[in-house]
């Protein structure tokens, strides 16, 4: 079997995921790969925002406790601020639909990386994968909640 070739089934098993995309893609549904696409692009775009957000907020600005009174295009320095938040707080959610879409690819390479290390082949079926998945965004959020109330109780106020 040259390179290039593929087995008899591996074919067949193409050719059927190929059928199967494009009888979605005519039946109404979005193909997988044209909604990666498309979160790719707003990812894109929601990050640049951020961007121009953010060096607003940074360099056009005052700094925050001098900013009263200053505007920009109609905006406070609170608005913008308010801006950039919701810009930052959607970019999260869409990369957390970007990361479930390629759980499947993160946990096949994790098992590769796992199936090296430990000399022995690794694989996990969907249900933990799911599992798994669920665990690291509870620990992800842990983290950050920790981090929140961390600085809450730390925060000092003057007298």
């Amino acid at each position: 079997m040259s390179l290039v070739e593929m087995p008899r089934s591996e074919k067949t098993r193409t050719s059927d995921s190929r059928t199967k995309a494009a009888d979605a893609s005519s039946a109404g549904f979005v193909s997988r790969t044209t909604l990666n696409f498309w979160l790719d692009a707003l990812l894109l775009a929601v990050f640049t925002a951020l961007a121009a957000v953010g060096m607003v907020l940074r360099f056009v600005f005052p700094r925050p406790t001098q900013a009263d009174g200053h505007t920009l295009w109609g905006y406070d320095y609170d608005q913008w601020s308010a801006a950039w938040f919701n810009l930052f707080a959607g970019f999260a959610l869409l990369i957390l639909v970007h990361v479930m879409l390629h759980w499947t690819w993160i946990c096949g390479v994790a098992g590769r990386i796992g199936s090296r290390a430990l000399g022995r082949t690794v694989r996990v079926d969907e249900a933990v994968q799911t599992v798994y998945g669920v665990g690291l965004l509870i620990l992800l959020l842990s983290i950050v909640g920790a981090f929140t109330a961390a600085a809450v109780l730390s925060l000092q106020i003057p007298s």
